[in-house]
């Protein structure tokens, strides 16, 4: 199969590429499902455009991996991937229907997460308009404080006669706050508040776990687990080597180097000084594209031919370009259009992230749509790095 790429940035003009390994995407979603094993769903959290990867590529290829349940946040994200999936799969919003949106989120064909007593009483009124009892899924507040019932919440709701009437529940879920530490004591804890409040429904399939949850052990499996961040390669499990492959690449194209002396200035602010002879490249990426302008003069660049070397991001971020330290490259030719890795191989996504004090979910959705995107469906993955 060749390798594709979105009509969005022109190949020959655009300042970056950004290469999505679609093999890579299905081997983490397979790792993630083996890791849970049989008799626990393995969904996939597919919104914000799929961590901002494009949901048009990577919803059916997740489904040919064996997905069958997806969760987005809004009701837009769920209406544009509905017709890329079958009657076999279903589609959850995690934010529930905004009130007065019941009726279209019926008619997509989508399942709400619903996160309070409003949406329950909206979505059963819809149900009780149509005849027909609509499927749902409830969300609980474990200790996160974010979505979900709450302890009264709950006592309201069973105080009716037939809380649940016009509904056809399909789960009930709720969201930990800190599985990325797996020694919080907060895991436990919302654990057992999970437990003690599904205790109080009628059975139903739960689940808690996403993608640092599921790594916590079986006793957060419980039916299904929603991994997203691990899907597309970000490290699960803080601290310990990544069980993903990488998913993303992201390289910048030179637009032209210079050689300057010491003393002379870089970038906005003059934030750079040279204090030695230096080589100089200006690639065609900066915070317009979504490399956020906190990694400037933090972060570096990398040569493929020369994984060895780390090459500093010097000066100020701009809009659409950022400079870049070559001398350590000696006398290597370095011709326009020549591409640098910001994010590959030898350089994490968590990497980057780090050197912009931010997290690789942020860096990963800001990715803007000024790249040349590559998919790859047919690649080997790029690096095994268990």
């Amino acid at each position: 199969m060749p390798v594709d790429a979105e009509p969005n940035a022109p190949a020959a003009s655009a300042g970056g590429i950004l290469t999505i390994d679609l093999a890579a995407l299905a081997e983490n979603y397979r790792r993630l499902r083996d890791h849970v094993g049989p008799g626990v769903t393995c969904a996939a959290a597919v919104k914000a455009d799929a961590y901002g990867l494009g949901a048009a590529r990577v919803v059916p290829e997740l489904h040919r991996a064996g997905c069958r349940t997806f969760f987005v946040a809004h009701l837009a994200e769920g209406a544009a991937i509905r017709p890329l999936l079958g009657a076999d799969s279903t589609i959850f919003v995690l934010n529930g229907p905004m009130p007065g949106t019941e009726a279209a989120m019926r008619q997509a064909g989508l399942v709400p997460v619903l996160n309070s007593l409003e949406q329950i009483a909206n979505w059963r009124a819809l149900a009780h308009q149509t005849g027909t009892p609509l499927p749902a899924a409830l969300q609980l507040d474990s200790g996160m404080s974010r979505f979900g019932l709450s302890d009264a919440d709950v006592a309201t709701l069973l105080s009716e006669d037939t809380p649940l009437a016009g509904l056809t529940p399909l789960l009930v879920m709720s969201h930990l706050a800190c599985a990325d530490e797996p020694a919080h004591p907060a895991n436990r804890a919302q654990r057992t508040t999970f437990l003690r409040l599904r205790a109080q429904l009628p059975a139903l399939p739960a689940s808690l776990a996403a993608s640092s949850g599921l790594f916590l052990g079986p006793d957060w499996h419980f039916d299904m687990v929603r991994p997203g961040a691990a899907l597309y390669g970000i490290n699960p499990t803080p601290g310990q080597p990544n069980p993903m492959l990488p998913v993303v690449r992201l390289q910048a194209r030179i637009v032209q180097t210079r050689q300057i002396g010491p003393g002379t200035a870089v970038g906005y602010g003059a934030g750079f000084i040279a204090d030695r002879p230096s080589r100089i490249a200006t690639l065609g990426v900066g915070y317009g594209d979504g490399f956020p302008r906190a990694i400037g003069g933090h972060g570096h660049a990398i040569l493929p031919e020369r994984p060895d070397l780390r090459l500093p991001i010097v000066g100020r971020i701009s809009m659409d370009c950022l400079a870049v330290d070559v001398t350590a490259l000696g006398d290597t030719p370095l011709a326009p259009g020549t591409a640098l890795d910001l994010i590959g191989p030898h350089h994490s996504l968590e990497d980057a992230a780090e050197a912009a004090g931010t997290i690789g979910y942020e860096l990963l959705t800001g990715l803007g749509r000024r790249y040349h995107r590559i998919y790859r469906a047919d690649a080997s993955p790029q690096g095994d790095n268990r």
